[in-house]
């Protein structure tokens, strides 16, 4: 199978078509005023220098902002993706933004992302997370920089998926996110996409990698990015099937109705089980179904970057 770029668009166009229509949106919303701040300014405090003030803005709100400058922002981000096999679910519809799979919605929200970080002049990094460590960039807050992102992005996009099941290998995400919480040496937002989809016996030791960021002065939001109809409704026709397992390659035939009950209630365990170790730990975790669209990805992150500045 063939992706050309114009399929799916250009990342870079992509992302700024998301980021303005979604600013523009909480304009419209009743987090105007906190939008507003956001975006550009900080609020001003009496006693402050006045040579900074936005009259402009002043005049169409009445409130008084502080233009913010570069030296002031201080928010690193490292946008982390999981791109092992699992996240190819489903593989047909690799690079396809109408109904993308796990890794191309995980890749197309890290552009969206990447996009509102350096309308903030904050600083990111893109680190992708397969049989270990696989990239991890520098951090910048550039237009240059981004535009690298967004070439390794397009490349992710490009890749044959055919090649998950002809070369599998496991993952460790554990001791990837337990490497990536060393080689973190200054305080920052981690954003994690992930299905989270491991052994059950390799649940605890990834949510205690989670943990270690957090152990580091982290902060982190866990994206859990599921196909709900395939992977937590197992919507799938009731007639003989075989499923493959992108991580490992095992095929395996069966008839969907005879374990469609067992399996759902499985994966309502192993969701809400990787949901309190969340909240245990202190993570922002935030369930993704990549049926539908960006918003369930930029309003969280926005009000956990207001928080962390």
């Amino acid at each position: 199978m063939i992706f050309e770029l114009e399929k799916y668009k250009s990342l870079d166009f992509f992302a700024r078509q998301i980021v303005e229509g979604f600013l523009i949106g909480l304009h419209r919303s009743p987090f105007h005023g906190f939008s507003v701040e956001f975006a550009e300014h900080r609020q001003y405090t009496v006693g402050e220098s006045t040579r900074n003030i936005d009259w402009k803005l002043y005049g169409r709100t009445n409130k008084l902002f502080l233009k913010r400058f570069e030296e002031e922002t201080n928010l690193r981000c490292q946008l982390v993706i999981d791109h092992s096999g699992s996240m190819l679910l489903p593989i047909e519809h690799h690079g396809d933004l109408q109904h993308p799979n796990k890794l191309t919605f995980a890749c197309y929200a890290a552009a969206v992302l990447s996009e509102l970080l350096l309308k903030q002049r904050d600083a990111f990094g893109l680190t992708l997370l397969g049989d270990g460590i696989d990239l991890q960039t520098d951090v910048h807050s550039s237009r240059a920089h981004q535009k690298h992102l967004l070439e390794i992005l397009e490349g992710e996009l490009r890749q044959e998926p055919q090649q998950a099941i002809q070369s599998p290998s496991s993952t460790r995400i554990a001791e990837a996110l337990h490497l990536t919480a060393e080689r973190l040496h200054r305080r920052s937002l981690v954003v994690i996409f992930t299905d989270a989809l491991v052994n059950p016996d390799d649940q605890d030791p990834m949510m205690d990698a989670m943990r270690h960021l957090r152990h580091c002065k982290h902060e982190v939001i866990l994206f859990h990015t599921l196909h709900h109809g395939h992977e937590i409704d197992f919507d799938y026709p009731n007639r003989p099937t075989e499923f493959i397992d992108l991580e490992s390659g095992k095929h395996i035939k069966l008839m969907p109705s005879e374990v469609s009950e067992k399996y759902r209630e499985q994966m309502v365990r192993q969701t809400a089980d990787i949901k309190q170790h969340a909240i245990r730990y202190r993570i922002d975790y935030q369930p993704i179904d990549t049926q539908q669209g960006f918003d369930q990805v930029l309003l969280p992150f926005l009000l956990k970057r207001n928080r962390h500045v």
